[in-house]
């Protein structure tokens, strides 16, 4: 019997039971379906916290004192910039802190920077002016607010040169920061941000706990890193007093994580396609024994034992890969309903897409051959004897 009318054959048993058929497809449906959809998730998180983060620049440093006993004041931060590697750099003192403007009322968070905020931190300042060296060094109480704030503040008034009071004390607004979308670290559009030594006296601190550092390149970023380890050890001579770390480490330990995530969710989706290899393989035992008579008769006018095993394993072959097709097209369908319905955003990957369909066909070929097997060492005469 030639290849084609074995296939012919084939065909014509799958789409007998055309219901049957369909409920031994859909565990393949389901396991390429959560195959596509959780790992697509998981490489889109991966990338969009990725872009975040290179969104601030590999060569970023971040510096956090921890020791709170001795005085790390802004000169001390300052000499940073002196040292090999580094190009600038921004002290950072936080708090939250109440704005008013008129009947206007909210809670912000304040950041007191110096003029190397906006180029170290990617920012672009939107209309006005931002802080200079001479705000810094005269404590002068001015202030920039991000897009939120100055929505929250003033509406559509324009807020340049007016006065607003964050915890009593007058402020004069001087700038307004460009739009940007928020980082891994909260929202880059609802701030203040004031003269660090300014911010210092308001806070009635004379310690920086935070410190920006700019690298001259990602190259130089551990240069930078050890000289800074060496400048801090020499002023606190304990290294538990001040933590460093890099974008390029932070960015780089992200990956590990979140594709380990993503590896660990493909690999419980996949669980799904061999529960689905389970029930294609049931239902072809099934189907076995159903047509016992019809391989006897087969067999009796002339059908080799591989006939009857290609048919088999066409049969099963057939509804894994048809399986597969729908799962990617549901699988896909999915992903682009939630990137515009949740604003996630899920990346779909083409090695993914085949490495899943892939899976499906192996599962149905590996789970189809034993009854392929069976039924193709059936004996001619015991098989037109079963009833």
């Amino acid at each position: 019997m030639n290849i084609k009318n074995t296939v012919k054959m084939a065909f014509k048993s799958i789409f007998a039971n055309k219901m049957r058929t369909f409920l031994t497809m859909l565990g393949i449906i389901i396991g390429v379906f959560s195959v596509i959809v959780l790992v697509s998730l998981g490489q889109g998180t991966t990338a969009s916290v990725t872009e975040s983060i290179e969104s601030m620049g590999s060569n970023i440093i971040n510096v956090t004192i921890t020791d709170k006993s001795k005085t790390f004041d802004y000169d001390d931060a300052m000499e940073i910039e002196n040292l090999e590697g580094v190009m600038q750099v921004t002290p950072t003192v936080t708090s939250n802190v109440t704005a008013k403007y008129g009947l206007e009322n909210i809670n912000v968070n304040a950041e007191g920077v110096n003029e190397n905020y906006l180029e170290i931190n990617n920012f672009e300042l939107g209309y006005g002016r931002f802080i200079s060296p001479i705000d810094v060094d005269y404590r002068n109480k001015v202030a920039v607010l991000g897009t939120d704030t100055a929505e929250d503040l003033f509406g559509k008034i324009d807020p340049i040169g007016e006065q607003i009071s964050l915890n009593g004390e007058k402020y004069t607004v001087i700038g307004v920061l460009e739009s940007k979308e928020d980082s891994v670290y909260g929202s880059n559009n609802e701030k203040i941000v004031i003269p660090v030594i300014t911010a210092m006296r308001q806070m009635k601190t004379n310690t920086i706990s935070s410190i920006t550092v700019q690298a001259e390149s990602s190259e130089m970023s551990d240069v930078a890193v050890e000289n800074l380890k060496d400048y801090l050890f020499d002023i606190f001579e304990d290294e538990d007093s001040y933590f460093v770390f890099n974008q390029a480490d932070l960015l780089s330990t992200i990956d590990e994580v979140t594709g380990m995530l993503t590896l660990m969710l493909g690999g419980i989706a996949a669980i799904s396609l061999v529960v689905g290899g389970i029930g294609i393989m049931n239902i072809m035992l099934v189907t076995v024994s159903e047509r016992t008579r019809e391989i006897g008769i087969r067999k009796a006018i002339g059908a080799q034992r591989r006939d009857i095993l290609i048919q088999f394993l066409i049969e099963s072959s057939v509804i894994s890969c048809f399986g597969g097709i729908i799962g990617i097209i549901f699988g896909i369908v999915v992903n682009n309903l939630i990137s515009s319905l949740m604003d996630i955003k899920a990346v779909m990957n083409i090695q993914v897409i085949l490495l899943a369909f892939g899976f499906s066909l192996g599962v149905g070929i590996f789970f189809g051959m034993y009854p392929a097997n069976k039924a193709s060492k059936l004996k001619p005469v015991d098989a037109l004897r079963y009833e």
